[in-house]
């Protein structure tokens, strides 16, 4: 036998994807190296079989959008959750200062007792340890006592109990503290209780008087 008289075998691709363009063939497909109706490739980009296959410029472009959503959405859920883990944090430090300030508003008739009892001289022994102990556990949870004789009257964070004119003082001035005040941080826990001195209002004798010696000050000199 002659080799022109020899069959050339035809090998058939049997597969139901096209390896070359993606698109899904007939059920009978083209043999193997030799495009078919389904594979063949028109210039708007569509298959003579009738399957369209977008470019994979515009797949790519639109795995890229879905990519930049995706990030968008997740972004905004990491924000929220952050705002959300601050304000519960910021809520339990309120609750945190408002649970100490009721516990020393409680404990502030026993530290007047304290103060009572030392300005008397009776602070002695273990009252004394226990006392100051007392003293300095407020005192690191924040509480601090204010208001001095002597200082000037101040209306947020006094409160005058008597009222009297003085001719010692230019202006209001806390001269006796009944009760002293605490505040926790910048919160006022209670105001100073306090005695209040302000300036006479001259009379026309004492301006007569003030007018005399500036006349022999200024004859002095």
């Amino acid at each position: 036998m002659s080799e022109e008289e020899q069959e050339i075998p035809i090998v058939r691709d049997k597969r139901r994807i096209d390896p070359m363009t993606g698109a899904v063939r007939d059920s009978a497909g083209p043999s193997w190296g030799r495009p078919g109706p389904s594979s063949a490739r028109r210039p708007d980009g569509s298959t003579a079989g009738g399957v369209e296959t977008a470019p994979v410029d515009e797949r790519v472009a639109a795995l890229e959008a879905t990519v930049a959503e995706r990030t968008a959405d997740l972004q905004r859920l990491q924000a929220e959750f952050t705002n959300y883990r601050r304000r519960v944090e910021r809520d339990r430090e309120v609750v945190r200062e408002r649970a100490v300030a009721n516990l020393l508003v409680g404990l502030l008739p026993v530290l007047d007792d304290i103060g009572r009892a030392r300005s008397h001289g009776e602070l002695e022994g273990g009252f004394k340890a226990v006392a100051d102990s007392l003293e300095a556990t407020v005192a690191k949870l924040g509480l601090q006592p204010f208001g001095e004789a002597g200082e000037p009257f101040d209306p947020t964070v006094h409160e005058a109990l008597v009222h009297m004119l003085s001719s010692e003082v230019d202006g209001p001035t806390v001269t006796e503290v009944y009760q002293p005040g605490y505040k926790l941080g910048e919160q006022i826990i209670r105001p100073a209780r306090v005695l209040v001195a302000d300036a006479e209002e001259p009379t026309a004798e004492t301006v007569s008087e003030r007018d005399t010696e500036v006349i022999d000050d200024i004859e002095k000199s």
